[in-house]
């Protein structure tokens, strides 16, 4: 291939090798020059341009890259038409990307004309997923290069293995104090998991944690066709003698391999009995987030073997970072539903600027302005509500008698809002995996503001705060992820957590509302005339 700068005339039948813009001529890189163009370039003043020019022996980048392309595709995929030396691989169906590291080495190693990259192996795509692309850098190349590109290509190809197992059965195992809320999350979760591949629950079975009943249970889900069985304990697994592992060796399985070098994932089981493959699912399988779990169990339902061999081979790439946009491998705990949320009701405080009365014990329509915001958190799609008290803890509490909601007191409210955050903070059960904070003295919130934060809370996507919004400002109650609780649990004294929302900014989910409701908290008697007004 000729390269190099040549006068406009000359440039005609070449490609333009860098793009023009001059006294309104735009000439595109990569442009096959014609006489019309030669002739606006002169007219432009444009004296010289560097061109490249095949030659009788050279291959055009996208012929090139499209021959690669074609003979590196194998089952399941489909290859786009090659642009500007580009051609892009892409599934044509669900299923495990297959791909040979050697061959994609060998092939990349043939020229650095050529460049071949595609999505990690075994990594479970969908069909229209874009898998792998081949890059020629130059505009053409040599047809011994390409040959020998070609041939590379063609040793090993890339495929996509379908997803062929469709029956799965799932059993969980129950003690006390595991809400049954955590395991019907966990049986969502893997069936919205499973729906990727296209398969489903033939049926599902809660047992006692004790060898003979998992023992049973995982019998009668073989003997009714299921094709994959998968087992949530409601206790980690810790030993291949453990119950689990046990349970799948007494039904007359085998157990293949005991933990995984993924992290999170670490205490995953594979067995089988016959034909059947098993898992024993670590803790985090009950999260919706990307964990070891979901690698075993993919491969599972293309029908690929999970043998000791493969297992130990995914610890480079194993260890998914610890940060705070993703759940951390041992916090939250393994019974956590990372979209469950409880709504903190703070109502600690001294009412200092009220000049005398609690001011939670103010009245609008005859009910004290605590008991309202604790009727809105419980009509809301919050699963739990915890009040903090203080001051006057008893009154506070005969405020609400009746309704369902739990106590707990800080001795400590003197010393500051952020004691009773902290407090509240502690006593979010371990089965939710958001608080929404929500201050005691603001009766203007309903509970269609709090289920709009629920709504917003979006961890899958980073949002990890959700704080209402309304003519620019930004105002309570918040929601936190439990993800960023170790923070909220370092403030000290009266000051609030809008330097936590101010550092992680980029986590926040903004909810516009309408209304001074978000604003509006009763401190003052002026402040309670307010919120008597807009009611």
């Amino acid at each position: 291939m000729k390269f190099g700068p040549v006068s406009p005339k000359e440039a005609i039948g070449g490609v333009a090798v860098h793009a023009i813009r001059q006294s309104g001529v735009v000439l595109k890189k990569g442009t096959l020059i014609t006489g019309a163009d030669a002739e606006a370039l002169v007219h432009a003043g444009v004296k010289e341009i560097v061109v490249a020019r095949l030659e009788a022996n050279d291959v055009s980048e996208d012929e090139a890259a499209s021959g690669v392309a074609q003979m590196i595709a194998g089952e399941g995929i489909h290859v786009e038409k090659a642009f500007t030396g580009r051609c892009n691989l892409f599934a044509a169906r669900p299923g495990i990307l297959m791909v040979d590291r050697k061959a994609v080495d060998e092939l990349n190693r043939v020229d650095e004309s050529i460049t071949f990259a595609t999505l990690p192996a075994f990594k479970a795509v969908t069909e229209g997923e874009m898998i792998a692309t081949v890059k020629l850098i130059p505009f053409g190349i040599d047809r011994a290069v390409y040959d020998k590109a070609v041939d590379a290509a063609h040793q090993r190809r890339i495929d996509v293995v379908p997803f062929t197992v469709k029956r799965v059965g799932v059993v969980s195992t129950m003690l006390p104090g595991l809400a049954p809320k955590v395991i019907d999350k966990t049986v969502q979760v893997t069936k919205e998991r499973l729906a990727r591949a296209g398969a489903g629950v033939i049926a599902e079975r809660r047992v006692q944690h004790t060898e003979p009943a998992l023992r049973d249970a995982v019998k009668e889900l073989v003997d009714l066709g299921s094709e994959l069985v998968l087992i949530f304990g409601a206790s980690a697994i810790a030993d291949r003698r453990d119950i689990i592992p046990l349970a799948v060796e007494n039904v007359g399985g085998k157990v293949e391999h005991f933990g995984m070098p993924v992290d999170p994932g670490n205490l995953l089981l594979v067995g089988r009995i016959g034909e059947v493959p098993v898992i024993g699912a670590p803790g985090c399988a009950r999260s919706p987030k990307e964990n070891g779990f979901d690698w075993v169990l993919m491969r599972l339902l293309a029908n690929l073997k999970m043998t000791r061999e493969e297992i130990t081979a995914m610890g480079v790439g194993g260890l998914l970072m610890e940060v705070i946009q993703r759940p951390h491998p041992r916090v939250p705990e393994p019974d956590v539903i990372e979209t469950d949320v409880t709504a903190i009701i703070l109502a600690a405080g001294r009412s200092t600027r009220m000049g005398g009365p609690n001011k939670l014990l103010e009245k609008i329509d005859g009910k004290p302005l605590v008991r309202i915001v604790a009727e809105q958190a419980l009509a809301s799609r919050a699963e739990s509500v915890v009040v903090v008290t203080g001051h006057q803890h008893e009154r506070i509490e005969e405020a609400l008698r009746g309704l369902d909601v739990g106590f707990v007191h800080n001795p400590d409210f003197a010393e500051g809002l952020a004691t009773s955050l902290k407090a509240g903070i502690k006593a979010v059960p371990p089965s939710s995996g958001a608080a929404l904070v929500c201050l005691g003295d603001m009766p203007l919130v309903d509970s269609k503001v709090l289920d709009r934060l629920i709504e917003s809370f979006a961890p899958e996507k980073d949002g990890l705060i959700a704080i209402p919004v309304a003519e620019g400002r930004r105002g309570n109650p918040v929601l936190w992820s439990r993800r960023l609780f170790k923070e909220l649990l370092t403030l000290e004294g009266d000051i609030g957590a809008r330097h936590i929302i101010m550092k992680h900014n980029e986590l926040v989910v903004e909810v516009p509302t309408t209304g001074v409701g978000v604003f509006l908290d009763v401190d003052t008697p002026e402040a309670l005339a307010d919120a008597l007004k807009h009611r």
